[in-house]
């Protein structure tokens, strides 16, 4: 099983999961043109995907999910609430998804694990397949103890450090927004993802990549300082950039 990305911050995201059997796309924050160019500089293309799996409704998450299901003719799984998004739910590309009930797509084994977010019916997921475990965890405001159980026992994680909590007090953004994004339903601080990790069994990540990092209320230094004294191995930490991504990460 291997893992990359093609964007992550607010701008747009979306992942790719593959394993010897199949491969999935999580969100699509793109137009069809650049998520083709994306993943054509991971060596795919959207005709490569068993399906596309969605965390929630906003914009950098879903926009070009279904564009490209109607183009490519690909299942869209995700939750009713999120579903109610444009036409989704009324499109013959739906697959509903039960939070908190295992799925296999392509052989891969997906829990979409229910998160507090400021989105209609919001989760996120652990892939297991194989023995071994992916879990992609951003856009979640706090970590609770469904989350942690969840997490405890990966072998590479996607985590999201969005904002440090001092620059994000003393920055740009509106009062009204800063509540919002620092609030129990916004976006996981550097401390909270560290929070995660203090509890995880880490002895078993062989990759941690912080993603989603804002770029006017975090640095990858800032994130870096406070994840990286978390981990057994601090070679395997690394970030996730909104226009490169990252490139496929193996999980031996």
């Amino acid at each position: 099983m291997r893992f990359a990305s093609l964007g992550s911050g607010s701008k747009g995201n979306a992942t790719l999961l593959e394993t010897s059997q199949s491969c999935v796309l999580i969100d699509c924050g793109f137009t069809i043109k650049e998520t083709e160019r994306r993943m054509a500089r991971l060596g795919r293309s959207p005709s490569d995907l068993e399906a596309i799996l969605v965390t929630h409704e906003h914009s950098d998450h879903i926009k070009g999910v279904l564009p490209l299901a109607r183009k490519y003719k690909l299942p869209v799984y995700c939750s009713y609430g999120t579903a109610e998004y444009g036409q989704l739910r009324l499109s013959h590309h739906w697959r509903d998804l039960v939070l908190g009930t295992v799925v296999d797509i392509g052989g891969i084994s997906v829990m979409p694990v229910a998160v507090p977010h400021d989105a209609r019916e919001p989760c996120q997921f652990v892939f297991r397949y194989q023995k071994k475990t992916f879990g992609l965890l951003t856009d979640l405001g706090s970590i609770t103890p469904f989350v942690r159980e969840h997490y405890r026992q990966c072998d590479a994680l996607l985590l999201e450090c969005n904002h440090d909590k001092q620059m994000l007090a003393d920055g740009p953004y509106p009062y009204s927004l800063k509540q919002r994004v620092g609030g129990d339903w916004g976006h996981l601080n550097n401390q909270q993802a560290a929070s995660l990790l203090a509890e995880a069994e880490v002895g078993h990540l062989q990759h941690v990549v912080m993603a989603h990092l804002s770029e006017k209320n975090n640095t990858p230094a800032l994130a870096r300082a406070a994840i990286e004294p978390m981990l057994a191995n601090s070679d395997a930490l690394l970030s996730a950039d909104q226009e490169a991504g990252f490139d496929w990460l193996d999980i031996a």
